[in-house]
């Protein structure tokens, strides 16, 4: 599939409904994520205690967040591409035939990332480690851990489903695959921004987006990058005592209790790992290695639509 050239990168489906203009996609998806938040955080307030920001106090308000506003923005969203688009979620990157294995090595690779990126930094200089595996102490905490696995797959991979998965495929159709990488990436890194972040934590967003984005294409789906977001941000959240996107899960650590005790370039300060330098490196490398692997190769004729005629109203 040429990046440059309008095409589905999915599943080859017509819409049997209406799609909306290239130039809207992004605002729609706005608007979904707008929509389920405060509606999501509307009922969180009645069931468990939010800080200021609208954040989780305790594991379990934890829980309930990646849980009732992502679970609100995937019926959204499937609701949306059956009943406005009259499409199958194929069409968002549902595909493969080994789709259970394809998250679950994803999922993998996406804590082994994350090891490796703290091990780095560790190593340089940036972590002490004062305390290990404090939560098998605490049977509450190891409950709660588990729990939190299947939480964060939803919540991950409602976020893939919706950046990598509809919005990415309607900008490659509409526009071309440049275009739904760059933008898709844009509007991950807008709704993850907090005031006050560093500007490496900004670059570290963006470039994570288009990591992910490179998944995305060059397997021709998006379970495999579910999985990996998934594996990322459930053992970032609970193994090391770390903030995840400058949440404080609130867990004591299940591996090691890392202190920050280097520059914030090099630990990501209060963004957490993903805001420091290691891990723009690591994102740049895997983007590099995924353009590279992907030169040459043809595209499935299953999986794209090599049509490149333009569509009316982009």
């Amino acid at each position: 599939m040429s990046l440059r050239t309008s095409s589905d990168i999915y599943a080859a489906e017509a819409a049997r409904g209406w799609l909306p203009w290239g130039a809207l996609a992004p605002l729609l998806g706005l608007l979904f994520v707008v929509v389920s938040l405060l509606a999501g955080t509307w009922l969180l307030e009645l069931i468990v205690r939010l800080d200021a920001k609208g954040n989780p106090v305790s594991p379990t308000g934890l829980m309930a967040f990646t849980l009732v506003p992502f679970g609100l923005l995937l019926a959204l969203l499937l609701s949306w591409v059956r009943f406005i688009e009259g499409r199958s979620p194929a069409s968002m990157g549902l595909t493969g035939a080994h789709q259970v294995r394809a998250f679950l090595r994803g999922h993998a690779l996406g804590m082994a990332g994350i090891l490796g990126i703290l091990a780095v930094i560790w190593l340089a200089g940036g972590f002490a480690a004062p305390a290990y595996a404090k939560a098998w102490s605490t049977p509450t905490s190891l409950l709660a851990i588990g729990l939190l696995l299947p939480c964060f797959a939803l919540q991950s991979s409602v976020e893939e489903l919706l950046f990598r998965g509809w919005l990415l495929s309607l900008l490659a159709k509409k526009f071309n695959a440049v275009a739904g990488v760059l933008s898709s990436s844009a509007l991950f890194t807008l709704l993850h921004f907090n005031r006050g972040q560093s500007w490496l934590a900004t670059v570290s967003t963006f470039l994570f987006g288009v990591f992910c984005c490179g998944w995305a294409l060059k397997s021709r789906s998006v379970l495999g990058v579910m999985g990996w977001h998934s594996g990322w941000n459930w053992l970032l959240a609970v193994g090391f005592g770390l903030p995840l996107t400058g949440l404080d899960v609130g867990i004591p650590s299940l591996l090691v209790e890392l202190k920050p005790v280097g520059a914030p370039w090099l630990t990501g300060g209060a963004q957490g790992p993903e805001g420091s330098v290691v891990c723009i490196g690591y994102f740049l490398g895997a983007t590099a290695w995924l353009l590279f692997s992907a030169r040459g190769k043809p595209a499935a004729q299953t999986a794209c639509n090599p049509e490149t005629r333009p569509e009316s109203l982009r």
